[in-house]
């Protein structure tokens, strides 16, 4: 989809990060504050959830739909480098390719936008995707800007209906697919989308934070 979400980021209200820790989405805990809706084709439905296994969750359904929820932080990647949260997905969408534009949907993507400064066009964005066709760990270009890359954290190869924790340190993902140092983090953004392909998905999100530390935990 053609959309490297600068815009849309900057209209949120901004976090900036003075301490080891930040958590960017506290959905565990009821809170929905300073994420905004950025539609594209369709609104896709978020709503705070109850899940048996979680808690309090985000779930989100696409219908042949796009559309984002954004957070705008102020965050120093040297101070807190790692990327923690959790998913799950109902189902993978059918006969995609995802390295083009007919296939850019995914079930779930978490978004690490980065600020260019006053450089506009070197705003770039990391996108860590629930991947329908391509193997886990793959990484490529986003089908519609080079200011994007995209890394399959998960894929078919795990089953939907499970939830997963993931970790990633997001100053070394940007160097190895930038080859440069990353700017401040400026937003992160969720999406469930499916409108491209015009199918349905469903997913949902747990907390969201950064820390120091990639062995850093909580109860959610």
């Amino acid at each position: 989809m053609p959309r490297i979400l600068v815009a849309a980021l900057l209209v949120s209200a901004a976090v900036t990060v003075a301490a080891e820790r930040l958590d960017v989405g506290q959905f565990s805990q009821g809170v929905l504050k300073h994420w905004e809706a950025k539609e594209f084709s369709g609104a896709t439905d978020y709503q705070l959830e109850t899940d048996h296994e979680r808690g309090t969750v985000l779930g989100a359904r696409s219908q042949g739909s796009a559309s984002g929820l954004f957070r705008k932080v102020d965050l120093d990647l040297n101070a807190t480098p790692w990327l923690h949260w959790s998913w799950k997905v109902d189902n993978l969408l059918q006969g995609v390719d995802e390295r083009t534009k007919a296939g850019d949907d995914y079930p779930a993507r978490i978004y690490v936008v980065f600020s260019g400064g006053v450089f506009f066009w070197k705003t770039r964005a990391l996108n860590y995707v629930w991947s329908s066709h391509q193997a886990t760990g793959s990484e490529w270009p986003n089908a519609y800007t080079g200011n994007a890359r995209m890394i399959a954290v998960q894929s078919a190869e795990t089953p939907a209906g499970q939830w997963r924790s993931e970790v990633r340190d997001v100053r070394a993902d940007y160097r190895r697919l930038f080859g440069e140092e990353p700017g401040p983090v400026a937003a992160v953004a969720i999406m469930t989308d499916t409108d491209n392909t015009g199918q349905s998905a469903k997913a949902w999100y747990g907390d969201i934070w950064f820390s120091e530390s990639s062995t850093e935990t909580v109860s959610k």
